[in-house]
């Protein structure tokens, strides 16, 4: 009789607490996971914990997130001026090639850090295994682009392709020239998935400053050829 007068409590609201409940709580991540995204990928503790967190502790997908953010870090601070850094060596085939790599940085600090003297020793010793010719697509010489459409528009004509489709063909062709000339868009020798830029928006994202490529020369004994490949200088670098 006294309970004849109370309303049921509605069945929703208690599936609406739970599911409110799951929403503020953070993915629990193990701190093995969080060790080994951090060795894998060099960026700090807390953002692999939190890349590990987005991608519901999948090792790759974090992975990739952390890549993403490297690259929109490297490109906030690729105009700051960079007239710190260091010049390595490598070393390689029982003294058979040598590579000599000036790297920069914005200040001499970062310069002596253990993680941007690895990336020096790391761009060096791919360098004297892939051998570019130049830095970056930029640095390519109107002259040699030339030459490469040439050859390639010639080889797209030959197959008899409407004019758009032997476009489409030198695109693809010059993607893959720039590719293996250019130290910027190669894969990383111990890292393929990786290209050398991407590794080194990385270190950007982990020491807080801009680091890029200078110059480097590649010697090999015995051969009368040898690289020496210079980033063009910019307005702003001049003017520092």
């Amino acid at each position: 009789m006294g309970g004849a007068g109370l309303s049921p409590r509605p069945l929703s609201q208690k599936p609406l607490y739970k599911e409110t409940h799951m929403s503020d709580t953070a993915v629990k991540i193990d701190a093995k996971l969080v060790k080994e995204l951090r060795e894998k990928s060099g960026a700090p503790m807390g953002d692999c914990l939190k890349a590990l967190q987005e991608a519901k502790g999948d090792m790759e997908e974090a992975f990739v997130v952390l890549r993403k953010r490297g690259m929109a870090s490297a490109a906030k601070k690729s105009s700051r001026t960079t007239n710190e850094g260091a010049v390595g060596t490598y070393i390689h085939a029982g003294g058979k090639i040598g590579v000599l790599l000036e790297l920069n940085c914005e200040s001499d600090f970062v310069a002596r850090t253990t993680d941007f003297q690895e990336l020096l020793r790391d761009i060096a010793m791919h360098i004297a295994a892939v051998d570019p010719r130049y830095v970056r697509k930029e640095d390519v010489t109107a002259a040699d682009l030339e030459r490469e459409k040439d050859v390639y528009r010639a080889q797209a004509a030959a197959t008899g392709k409407p004019a758009n489709i032997i476009e489409k063909m030198l695109e693809g062709k010059l993607s893959k020239f720039y590719e293996e000339v250019c130290l910027l868009e190669q894969p990383f020798i111990k890292e393929q998935t990786q290209t050398i830029a991407q590794i080194i928006a990385t270190k950007v994202a982990k020491l807080g400053e801009n680091i890029s490529v200078r110059r480097f020369a590649r010697f090999k004994v015995g051969d009368p050829n040898w690289t020496v490949a210079q980033t063009a200088q910019t307005s702003s670098d001049e003017a520092a």
